[in-house]
């Protein structure tokens, strides 16, 4: 239901510059209240979010307040608060847009753009060294202007994470951004505010080991909606386009419209409770009037997809993860571990939070179906090198499959997969083609349950579709190369009953008696590669 709409403003696609929002009517989600707590919590901040997540519209709307351009805040928050809009110098740095190929070339581009604040103010650039010349420019700017200076950098992290599969670039580029961020620490009695965003938090990287008086209000339940459109203002500020892409298409209701923008775009949490929805696919969604991936399109980093083809196991973990803070808000070069990476990257985020002694602690899940859909399909390509048109082909089939309870059709579709996995991914253990299993099915969208707990023990996986609910047994057994199309056939049979006996015997199946759907037990056998048989009995 729609309630509180205003008028119509028009959506600030790709626009990161407050000043541009205001002065061209563009639509504006209020961030200023948040801005001003943060005035009077402290002076120094660290913010992680996502890759187009709002944080550099964030920091030029903090340029905007420091620099005292109050007249640009008129029917905002701050505009009516005790806010004095006091003029300060601001050094605004975004590290996105440095070249960083090599340590050096970051030397010398984070020399050009200073050299840019020197020209502007009509200081002489003397110093050979960026960090020098970053300390020079606090102090010029603190004696000609008698006023603390405001630092904003932006995407602190990009000069190390655009080069996370080559260590020893990324390690040089970090350890050159230690000696700049390190120069805040020395600058404290001249500094009025410093907020620094990035997508990771680098735990060798000086900004958090000098600056001990550096907040990190990434996971703060008071800054949550600090970027982001939360849903609760879905229909304040946006109720006006989803009216017009209701009647775009035709005989959708408002509220059908709504749920599919929610299902596609919500599902964003960093304290468990708010939940927000992405705003670069929200406005472009809400522009083009239909439902596409809009910010997975925007590019997925290359070192994810190569964690993921290295250790695929690795990822059968991940649903309904249970990880503490302190394990999500770090992350090193030499030691990356997928769930704090995928976190801080936006393909998992914080689902709720639990009770516990210690840190706090969160379940993560994947946001929504759009990360869901198009992340799944990106790393099933590339798991069995099958292509997306293949990946895609096989995900219609297999739902269709297990739809109708055309089974041979699926274990023909997996075969093909199976089969376009590299070699070198392949070890003769049970449950790594059990991961790999789990891996395809999963990333291909069918949500299944593994290691599921039972009277007797833990059923391999559980997946429950309409009418229908498949209790899974996988077993694998070495069989030789040079074995001939009859030892094959014994073995599938002897691995195929072993399968179906333990689902009998340990009961698997009494727990989804009461659920008046289809049971179906499904023993699956494993001799290699695209060597797979499968065995399917009602219950």
């Amino acid at each position: 239901m729609r309630i509180g709409v205003i008028t119509v403003k028009k959506l600030p696609l790709g626009i990161q510059n407050f000043k541009k929002i205001i002065e061209g009517d563009y639509l504006y989600a209020d961030k200023t209240r948040h801005i001003y707590n943060l005035l009077n919590d402290a002076s120094y901040f660290f913010l992680s979010r996502p890759r187009r997540f709002g944080k550099s519209l964030l920091l030029d709307t903090m340029a905007e307040m420091f620099k005292g351009e109050k007249d640009l805040f008129k029917g905002l928050w701050i505009y009516d608060s005790d806010y004095a809009f006091a003029k300060h110098p601001v050094i605004k740095l975004d590290m996105s847009n440095m070249a960083n190929n090599t340590p050096d070339t970051l030397e010398k581009s984070l020399t050009f753009y200073l050299k840019m604040y020197y020209a502007e103010e009509n200081f002489t650039y003397t110093e050979s060294i960026a960090s020098n010349a970053f300390t020079k420019l606090i102090l010029s700017l603190h004696a000609k202007y008698g006023e603390r200076v405001v630092v904003l950098i932006d995407e602190y992290d990009k000069p190390i994470l655009d080069h996370i599969g080559d260590i020893v670039t990324a390690d040089g580029n970090r350890m050159l951004l230690n000696g700049f961020y390190g120069v805040l620490k020395s600058m404290d009695p001249y500094l009025r505010f410093v907020f620094i965003t990035g997508v990771t938090k680098f735990t060798k990287t000086s900004i958090f080991s000098g600056l001990n008086n550096l907040k990190d209000i990434t996971m703060a339940e008071e800054y949550s909606e600090i970027c982001g459109i939360p849903v609760e203002s879905l229909d304040l500020h946006f109720g006006e386009h989803i009216g017009q892409m209701s009647t775009h298409k035709r005989l959708r209701k408002y509220d059908s419209v709504k749920d599919e923008i929610l299902a596609w775009y919500d599902g964003y949490s960093w304290d468990g409770e708010t939940r927000l929805l992405n705003p670069f696919s929200l406005f472009n969604s809400l522009s083009d009037k239909k439902f596409k991936r809009y910010w997975y399109a925007t590019g997925t980093p290359t070192f994810l997809v190569n964690m993921i083809k290295k250790k695929p196991e690795s990822y059968l973990g991940l649903k309904n993860l249970v990880i503490t803070e302190d394990m999500l808000d770090t992350f090193e070069i030499e030691k990356i571990e997928p769930a704090p990476l995928l976190f801080q990257t936006g393909y998992l985020t914080v689902k709720e939070a639990v009770d516990s002694k210690g840190p706090p602690a969160y379940i993560l899940d994947i946001p929504n179906y759009e990360v869901r859909d198009a992340f799944s399909m990106q790393i099933v390509s590339a798991l069995t090198e099958s292509g997306d048109i293949q990946a895609g082909q096989a995900k219609m089939q297999i739902g269709a499959a297990l739809e109708t309870g055309d089974l041979p059709k699926m274990l023909e579709m997996l075969r093909g997969l199976f089969a376009s996995i590299p070699y070198e991914l392949y070890v003769n253990e049970e449950a790594y083609y059990h991961s790999i299993f789990y891996a395809v099915m999963t990333l291909l969208g069918f949500d299944m349950d593994v290691e599921v707990s039972a009277s007797r023990g833990k059923i391999d996986a559980v997946l429950e579709l309409g009418d229908k609910v498949y209790v899974m047994e996988f077993k694998y057994k070495k069989c030789g190369k040079d074995a001939g199309i009859d030892e094959k056939k014994r073995l599938f049979e002897s691995v195929l009953n072993d399968a179906m006996m333990q689902i009998n015997v340990r009961g698997y199946c009494d727990k989804y008696k009461g659920s008046e759907k289809k049971i179906l037990k499904a023993a699956f056998a494993f001799l290699g590669r695209d060597e797979i048989e499968m065995r399917v009995e009602s219950l």
